[in-house]
């Protein structure tokens, strides 16, 4: 299982930079960056709601889940 987490794209789609972001939604640059490169062990509800609230956007537009390769169905 792999939850890919879809910042970079909603960034680039509002045309956002990672600082501005990461201030707007209290996290440092660092932080972020954990995120977005799915280094991330979990996210807290207050994160994802922040991060909703400034990128205008649903949770499912936030993370996607993708099924390993050898899992039925892939």
């Amino acid at each position: 299982m792999a939850i890919v987490v879809e910042i970079d794209v909603l960034l680039a789609q509002r045309k956002m930079s990672v600082g501005d972001f990461a201030e707007a939604i209290g996290l440092s640059p660092a932080n972020v960056s954990v995120l977005k490169n799915g280094r991330a062990k979990a996210v807290r509800f207050s994160t994802l709601d922040a991060i909703c609230r400034v990128l205008d956007c649903q949770p499912g537009d936030v993370l996607r889940w993708v099924p390993d390769a050898d899992e039925p169905g892939a």
